[in-house]
């Protein structure tokens, strides 16, 4: 994005959430591609406007870093990643991944927060 002041662009966070069909690096990577497409896609987003994505995943998953796949998708090297362990709650889903997206965004567009496969009932209203 310019270094320019726009008055119709503000800070947003857009959150998501997928599953993986197992704990492989190539189940993970599918997964974290098809959000970030998701993301991307439904938000009409250029990379250089995505600031970070805080991604977050359950305990059984740990086959590789869902930002190192990100890092190499759709130029976003140079989007501030991070990686952390959801929290263990009884009777989560399995495989989950999460994220959390800062970007800069249109006032006036209201966010469209993709969650897929298993992860589509955990928000039933986005």
């Amino acid at each position: 994005m310019d270094n320019f002041y726009n008055p119709n662009i503000g800070l947003s966070v857009i959150r998501g959430a997928t599953t993986s069909n197992g704990n492989t690096k190539v189940d993970i990577s599918s997964a974290v591609n098809e959000l970030v497409k998701e993301l991307i896609s439904r938000n009409n987003l250029e990379p250089n406007s995505i600031l970070s994505i805080i991604f977050t995943v359950t305990n059984d998953l740990n086959a590789c870093f869902p930002a190192s796949v990100a890092r190499k998708y759709c130029g976003l090297d140079q989007v501030a990643f991070l990686d952390c362990q959801q929290m263990f709650v009884q009777d989560d889903i399995n495989f989950c991944i999460r994220l959390m997206a800062h970007v800069n965004f249109p006032l006036d567009k209201k966010p469209n927060h993709p969650y897929l496969r298993g992860a589509s009932n955990l928000r039933p209203d986005r």
